[in-house]
């Protein structure tokens, strides 16, 4: 695009939308939004190759709430005039957000369909229409194998996160969705990265599409400290209780790998006496929703996720995220700390590595083109020593605690050798969505 786009003004939104916009405190859009918003509002089909927190939510409802006030329309009974596709519940939930926040001066109609909850007051709430439905593919179509709910009258159908909905075996269901609706429709399909299956749903679905991508986030703030704890499995429970116990640990966000490995941490972490809540998969709607409540409000400060489960999360004032497990995607490294140093505030994430995990920690090193341990340090790492009825205890323990970080083998991102030679690039601008 030739044209650089700089205020929302210009994008050519319904005037109620801007004036959300102008509420909510925004004036700039976003990479993302000045590139998808124009096109969108041709009404053309788009695939937009964008992460989490670069705006993407925004970038496709604004155009939606604008097309859907300039067509005057009303949904029939049990049908939507707009479909958005989430993979978790928590998503679906900060899309339905979204729309509140920039719909609030416009007569529109918007719900969630989720598994984990009842379905009666959702079939309730769909018998009259809606004009936008967000929803999870597995609780859509049972709403849509009962009769509850009819998709003929989709005109706009949304995929987001499809490559987190392809991780978690929705494919044949979003396959089985894209079947029932009318042929002439806006088709808009979202992702973090484009691997082939989800080409080849793009390549099915969408009608000539534009496409519009934003840089891979692969450059942390500075404002975040980012430190490695290199230490043995069996010395990562008392590390971590160390870590957390910190009076300046406020919120924090721990992560594991598996479902069950966050309710083992969180188990160890009530045991020293931590006020911990995991949030994943297993947990039911309600489960979830109180979590987050909770951890919000404060009564829980440590929320310990998996990946999937924290994608849809989006809380300020986080201060420490621990990568208790680490990822094994570099780039999933880079979303798990972008919790935390946000609107402008500090930031602490710490790495718990163990031996086999250095192989991952030198390419996350490459990703974000700074090195996280003194060269070679990995390789010696101290083995845990069995004392008579102590049973084993690693390194990173012993030695005066300071500024919530145990004393052992830590080492500090200063930046001062990075490869590939670029610099992490600052943003303090704030985005909508």
């Amino acid at each position: 695009m030739s044209v650089h786009l700089t205020q929302f003004a210009d994008l050519g939104l319904a005037e109620p939308v801007l004036r959300a916009i102008t509420a909510a405190g925004y004036e700039t859009p976003t990479p993302i939004q000045a590139k998808a918003i124009p096109t969108l509002l041709e009404g053309r089909d788009l695939i937009g190759i964008a992460q989490t927190g670069t705006g993407k939510t925004a970038a496709f409802v604004l155009p939606l709430l604008t097309r859907l006030a300039q067509a005057n329309e009303r949904p029939n009974p049990r049908n939507c005039r707009a479909l958005i596709l989430a993979p978790t519940r928590e998503l679906a939930a900060q899309i339905d957000d979204s729309i509140r926040d920039y719909a609030k001066f416009m007569k529109l109609t918007h719900c969630v369909v989720v598994g984990g909850v009842k379905p009666r007051p959702q079939i309730k709430r769909l018998e009259g229409g809606v004009d936008i439905l967000v929803a999870t593919p597995g609780r859509l179509l049972d709403h849509v194998s009962t009769g509850a709910l009819r998709l003929d009258g989709v005109k706009t159908v949304i995929l987001d996160e499809a490559d987190q909905m392809m991780d978690l075996g929705f494919m044949p269901a979003i396959r089985q969705i894209m079947s029932k609706l009318r042929k002439t429709r806006q088709t808009m399909l979202f992702s973090a990265t484009m691997p082939a299956q989800i080409r080849k749903l793009a390549s099915d679905f969408l009608d000539n599409p534009a496409e519009v991508s934003v840089a891979p986030q692969s450059k942390p703030i500075e404002r975040i400290q980012q430190e490695v704890m290199l230490m043995d499995a069996s010395a990562k429970r008392n590390a971590l209780r160390d870590i957390l116990k910190a009076p300046e640990v406020k919120l924090a966000i721990v992560f594991t790998r598996t479902k069950r490995g966050a309710d083992r941490v969180v188990q160890n972490l009530e045991k020293d006496g931590l006020r911990a809540a995991a949030i994943h998969g297993n947990k039911s709607q309600n489960q979830r929703e109180k979590t987050l409540a909770n951890f919000k409000n404060g009564s829980v400060n440590i929320l310990v996720a998996t990946d999937i489960a924290a994608r849809g999360i989006d809380v300020d004032g986080i201060t420490h995220v621990v990568n208790y497990e680490m990822p094994t995607v570099a780039e999933v490294y880079v979303h798990r700390i972008g919790r935390t140093a946000r609107a402008g505030t500090d930031g602490i994430a710490i790495a718990l590595v163990e031996p086999d995990e250095r192989t991952m920690l030198r390419e996350i090193e490459n990703l974000i083109g700074k090195y996280l341990t003194a060269e070679g340090a990995a390789l010696h790492i101290p083995k845990p020593i069995k004392k008579p009825g102590g049973g084993n205890r690693g390194g990173g323990g012993g030695g005066q605690r300071r500024g919530g970080r145990p004393q052992g083998q830590t080492v500090t991102a200063t930046g001062s050798r990075k490869p590939g030679g670029r610099r992490p690039g600052q943003s303090g601008q704030r985005k909508a969505g």
